[in-house]
């Protein structure tokens, strides 16, 4: 990884807040985890490369399809402008909205 502002990005989201409270203590390793219904967290090395592809600029605005637990959306909103999430799973949309609303995302 390159991308200092990502790097930097990345430190500042709290990734132990999005995932369920018995994996908290396995949040920064670099592997996914689950989030329940069946759907995991990437691993941080994944949620740094994929972004990383992106070649954000702080005046992008992006569309994220499935949310998941709200945390790459999170990591794209220190980095753009406008991020919006959609998830159809209505548990999951529900605790990533929850979370991102309580972290001032």
């Amino acid at each position: 990884m390159k991308d200092e502002r990502l790097l930097a990005a990345m430190a500042r989201v709290p990734r132990e807040e999005f995932v369920p409270a018995d994996e908290r203590g396995d949040a920064y390793e670099d592997g996914p985890l689950p989030i329940g219904f069946d759907q995991t967290i990437s691993q941080p090395y994944i949620v740094a490369f994929m972004t990383e592809q992106l070649r954000l600029k702080p005046s992008d605005r992006l569309l994220e399809i499935g949310s998941g637990s709200g945390y790459q959306a999170a990591v794209l909103a220190e980095l753009v402008a406008d991020v919006y999430t959609i998830e159809i799973l209505e548990p999951l949309a529900k605790t990533a909205e929850a979370t991102l609303q309580r972290l001032g995302y």
